[in-house]
């Protein structure tokens, strides 16, 4: 009888613990029918742990990426990228990693914006302006887009009024707009960020192994 009891109490010890088990975890049967907030819990458990998953990921490709840019880049450029907005977004890399950051936060609008603006600045047939305005517009201007700017209501109203003849400076006034808001909000978000501080910290941390 006793070993038929220990026997017995190391089978529901290991029925605990594959309960306990991710892999083997899953809704009891029924449980909806006597408890909705036990549901609601498990729910809550399970998207916390997408959550987290998802934000480990990407937080493992930041630092995969950032990897790759150090190669290419001085202590003396990233630091720059601090002083100055500007210079950030004229750095190439400066730009391609501001942007990684963004995409991270779901609010890479802004920046794509800008860079469609920037690339419609440079063209000169007017049927490719006709039709990377329109595109832009419905990108960034529409209120129907998902990746819809905040720009003023007549900076729009401006913008929908020269749709029917498009230039390639058309966006300029919302384009300075939205470069304000960067700088305001985005751009210190980056300078915390852990992206750029493990950058700055692995440049250095490299430089000052040259040095020795």
């Amino acid at each position: 009888m006793a070993s038929h009891r220990v026997q017995l109490s190391r089978r529901m010890s290991q029925a605990s613990s594959d309960s306990r088990s991710p892999r083997l975890c899953r809704r009891r049967p029924n449980t909806c029918c006597f408890c909705w907030c036990c549901c609601c819990s498990c729910l809550t458990v399970r998207n916390k742990d997408k959550h987290d998953c998802s934000r480990r990921s990407s937080i493992i490709s930041q630092m995969e990426s950032l990897q790759k840019h150090e190669e290419s880049l001085s202590l003396e450029e990233v630091t720059a990228w601090s002083q100055s907005f500007e210079q950030l977004l004229k750095h190439r890399t400066g730009r391609n990693i501001l942007m990684e950051f963004l995409q991270s936060e779901h609010s890479d609008e802004n920046i794509l914006f800008w860079l469609a603006c920037e690339e419609l600045k440079q063209e000169d047939h007017k049927a490719t302006i006709a039709e990377m305005a329109k595109s832009i517009y419905l990108d960034y201007i529409s209120i129907l887009s998902p990746k819809e700017v905040s720009i003023d209501a007549s900076v729009r109203e401006t913008i929908n009024n020269s749709m029917a003849m498009p230039t390639a400076d058309m966006f300029d006034e919302a384009q300075v707009q939205i470069y304000a808001l960067m700088h305001r909000d985005s751009y210190p978000r980056f300078l915390n960020s852990p992206m750029y501080k493990s950058l700055l910290q692995n440049l250095t941390a490299s430089g000052n192994a040259l040095d020795s």
